[in-house]
């Protein structure tokens, strides 16, 4: 166990220099950096300290980046983090949320590590505790991202046959394709409102409407929304694109029927299982009460 401990005395001590190091009351000037403002032409030194050391905060964030993405490939997280921090509207950015992950996962390790050390258990499972833990720290964080994004895709697919109903009367009443997303857009707080605010204002930026709408669905990631930039598509072409968008609108609502039907029968499924094993149970006691007795005279006679 002290094997283990003095190299882990040894880094601490390196990286509490390091860190201290930035503080102008820790750190000591080298004479050169304390002579230069007294010399002819000689500014001031704009930073005494090594610039390994003075740019860490510039070197560290993408190591710890390009870690956290490789380490969320390896564990079958195959969608990049940028798209799925656009889906769920985070105000994080991709390297924040890295760096906050993978902190969180190197604490955890490290408080096992010295849990285990405190212990004094062996250097092996301390080892295998550590690297559980981190890893267990990450994916926590992964899954949490993960279902705020499939809660998200979820709401704009049970909402998107409302608003196709809503968009083909708008166009059919005479509105463009533009006024009807932005009348779509000011109604509620829905997770499709929400996400048209920021093709509305893409289309403010002098973005086309089929433009705008694709970088969404490339977002959202919802075969429904898809087939809707299909049909959206055809607005210069076809004169009737409103009872197009209903057609899509009443498939829309069936797929979600049936999505609800299923669900309702997987549930019904589930029910019988607690009641099959209280049947089963006492079954095979009285079943097993024969047996033995009839294995038993079997043996003595």
């Amino acid at each position: 166990m002290m094997r283990a401990l003095l190299p882990m005395t040894a880094l601490v001590a390196v990286g509490a220099t390091l860190l201290l190091s930035e503080f102008r009351w820790f750190r000591r000037p080298r004479p050169a950096d304390r002579i230069r403002p007294h010399l002819m032409g000689g500014g001031v030194s704009s930073s005494t300290t090594w610039p390994m050391i003075s740019d860490w905060r510039t070197f560290i964030p993408p190591i710890l980046e390009h870690a956290g993405d490789r380490l969320a490939r390896s564990l079958g997280v195959d969608e990049s983090l940028a798209v799925r921090l656009r889906r769920v509207h985070a105000t994080s950015l991709p390297r924040q949320f890295r760096i906050r992950q993978m902190s969180r996962s190197i604490g955890l390790g490290a408080l096992t590590l010295l849990g285990a050390l405190a212990l004094r258990i062996p250097a092996s499972i301390a080892l295998l505790l550590t690297g559980g833990a981190a890893a267990l720290a990450f994916l926590l964080i992964e899954q949490q991202l993960a279902a705020r994004s499939g809660a998200w895709q979820r709401r704009i697919r049970l909402e998107l046959p409302i608003v196709c109903e809503q968009l083909g009367m708008l166009l059919s009443a005479g509105h463009s394709l533009g006024q009807a997303l932005s009348r779509l857009a000011r109604r509620d707080d829905t997770a499709v409102a929400i996400d048209l605010a920021i093709v509305v204002g893409r289309l403010q930026q002098g973005i086309d409407e089929i433009t705008a709408l694709r970088e969404w669905a490339d977002i959202a990631r919802v075969p429904a929304l898809d087939r809707l930039l299909t049909i959206l598509a055809l607005n210069r072409e076809a004169t009737d694109l409103g009872s197009l968008i209903t057609d899509e609108s009443r498939a829309g609502r069936e797929e979600v029927h049936r999505e609800l039907l299923e669900q309702l029968e997987r549930r019904a499924q589930q029910v019988w299982i607690p009641v099959t094993v209280a049947t089963l149970v006492p079954g095979l006691l009285f079943l097993a009460v024969p047996f033995t007795e009839a294995i038993r005279l079997f043996t003595t006679t």
